[in-house]
């Protein structure tokens, strides 16, 4: 059995629990301004830097299962501290090197940023010799800035179409970070691009899949993407708290 960080504190829990009920009860309110079924509208817990302790704690008051992490080598540590039988699972949502795929195959639960061929390739091997197969979404670069990972959205199509050569892959839907920007209409104008490249892939009919899954929206943006289709959600901040400033 693994050994498992210390839980979270008393108060620390009430704290979750909170949060997780008014993040909740805004994705109703936003879905439901839409005319959207909140039930439809899947909750990513992002828990990046935060310890495994508060993972548990917020599935223990009724959270999800599935939660984000950014690094390969982070979502390794805490898969393998889980205690035994804990229904948690990680998602991989960060950049991946190739060099990393053997993490992401042995304890990725779901990977949605994958954005190129020779990555797909190195994880398809790495999940062949796991004997298991992976959910992947694909990355597209909606904002079109240098510093982002991801496709741009009109190479998506071509790249979707060779992914059913790599029969470990699973793929489900489109992932994207929008701008980060005061500025509401280009920020939905990010998430419009990834429902048009949606559109794109059923219009072609790309691996005759629905590509149904849009994850999109963070913290601070969660509610316009909402408005716009989205159908995961990444929360970091607005259920976990601020982060803690790094050293000086």
């Amino acid at each position: 059995m693994a050994v498992t960080e210390a839980s979270a504190s008393p108060a620390r829990a009430v704290a979750l629990a909170e949060r997780l009920a008014s993040v909740r009860s805004a994705i109703a309110t936003a879905a439901r301004a839409v005319g959207r079924d909140p039930a439809g509208i899947a909750l990513l817990p992002v828990s990046k830097t935060r310890p495994l302790s508060d993972v548990l704690a917020l599935t223990e008051c009724g959270g999800p299962a599935l939660f984000g992490e950014n690094r390969p080598q982070e979502l390794a540590r805490k898969a393998e501290a889980l205690p035994e039988g804990s229904p948690v699972r990680f998602a991989l949502i960060g950049h991946l090197q190739t060099n990393k795929a053997g993490l992401a195959a042995r304890w990725a639960a779901q990977f949605q940023a994958l954005d190129s061929l020779h990555l797909a390739a190195a994880l398809d091997r790495r999940l062949q010799a796991e004997g298991r197969g992976l959910d992947v979404f694909i990355e597209v670069n909606t904002s079109g800035e240098a510093a982002k990972h991801g496709l741009e959205p009109a190479a998506v199509p071509s790249f979707a179409s060779q992914l059913g050569a790599m029969a470990s892959l699973r793929p489900r839907g489109l992932m994207t970070v929008a701008l980060d920007s005061p500025d509401r209409e280009a920020v939905a104008a990010c998430f419009e691009r990834l429902c048009q490249v949606r559109a794109r892939l059923r219009e072609d009919g790309v691996l005759g899949l629905p590509w149904d899954e849009l994850s999109m929206g963070m913290s601070g943006d969660y509610e316009l993407a909402i408005a716009h289709g989205a159908t995961i959600i990444r929360l970091g901040t607005a259920l976990f708290g601020a982060r803690e400033p790094a050293p000086a």
